[in-house]
């Protein structure tokens, strides 16, 4: 009898990303996560690093943020973390069609941001890059 190959399996790849003080990050409360608990994934900024002198690990302190008020959290494992790059939140201004008459096929950020231009510069529309 023919013995069937094995599927190959990749590990998972853990990014190694160092965070600076003010980087903007996603994070999760991972004991909350395994517990199966609402809200345990946040936005937060960096606020310093330090090393766990007992095993060695690089750990973060991190400024919870949220519309009811910033909660400091500390000694964030870095393998929950992952960043919130500019360029995610500014792609509906950089992609927005400015040469589009109708605004409604515009985001909201990129309305605001063509209204504020517009303002400042009499109508002039920017140059396309």
């Amino acid at each position: 009898m023919a013995q069937q190959p094995q599927p190959q399996t990749q590990p998972a790849v853990r990014p190694q990303t160092r965070y600076l003080k003010g980087d903007l990050v996603l994070f999760r409360d991972i004991e909350r996560f395994w517990l199966g608990l609402p809200g345990h994934t946040f936005v937060g900024r960096v606020e310093r690093s330090w090393t766990n002198v007992h095993n060695g690990k690089l750990l973060y302190d991190l400024m919870e943020l949220n519309a009811s008020g910033n909660r400091a959290r500390g000694g964030i494992d870095p393998d929950y973390m992952r960043p919130l790059p500019a360029t995610d939140a500014m792609r509906d201004i950089d992609t927005a069609p400015l040469s589009e008459t109708d605004t409604g096929a515009m985001t909201p950020a990129a309305v605001a941001w063509l209204r504020q231009h517009l303002a400042q510069h009499s109508g002039a529309l920017p140059v396309r890059r």
